[in-house]
C-alpha cells in the first residue's frame, strides 16, 4: 500500500529535480553567451583567465536577478570566484545594515561607540 505522504514526497522530489535542471540549462545558456561576449578577465580585480582555470570565472548578475538575462549581456559581468563572493557579501551586509536582512540582528546597527565618552576623557586630562 502506497501512503499519501510517499506520493507527496515523490511529487516534491520531481518538482525540485525539474527546477534544478531548468536552472542548470538557464545558467549554461547565459554563461556561454557571456564568455563569448566578454574577455576572460575579472571585472573587479582584473585577473586574466585561460581555458585551464576558466571554471573560476563566474557570471555575476548586476541587479542580482538570475532570471533577467538580456541578449546584449547588459545585466552581466564576469567576476572571479573571490570577487563574486565579495560582491554578494557586500549586498548582504548592506541589507542587514539597512534593516532588510534576514538575520536576527537585522536592523540593529553597532551598539558600541568607542568615542562615546571621548569628551569626558579629554576633560579629565585637563
Amino acid at each position: 500500500m502506497v501512503k499519501k505522504t510517499d506520493i507527496n514526497s515523490a511529487k516534491l522530489d520531481k518538482a525540485v529535480a525539474e527546477a534544478q535542471k531548468a536552472r542548470q540549462q538557464r545558467e549554461k545558456s547565459y554563461r556561454e553567451r557571456a564568455l563569448e561576449m566578454y574577455p576572460w578577465v575579472c571585472g573587479k580585480c582584473q585577473r586574466e583567465f585561460t581555458r585551464a582555470n576558466l571554471s573560476e570565472l563566474t557570471v555575476h548578475h548586476r541587479d542580482h536577478n538570475h532570471d533577467y538575462n538580456p541578449p546584449d549581456g547588459s545585466n552581466w559581468e564576469l567576476l572571479c570566484l573571490y570577487c563574486h563572493d565579495n560582491e554578494h557579501a557586500r549586498m548582504l551586509d548592506g541589507a542587514v545594515g539597512s534593516g532588510n536582512g534576514n538575520s536576527a540582528s537585522a536592523g540593529q546597527g553597532a551598539t558600541h561607540n568607542p568615542f562615546g565618552n571621548l569628551k569626558a576623557m579629554l576633560e579629565k586630562k585637563k
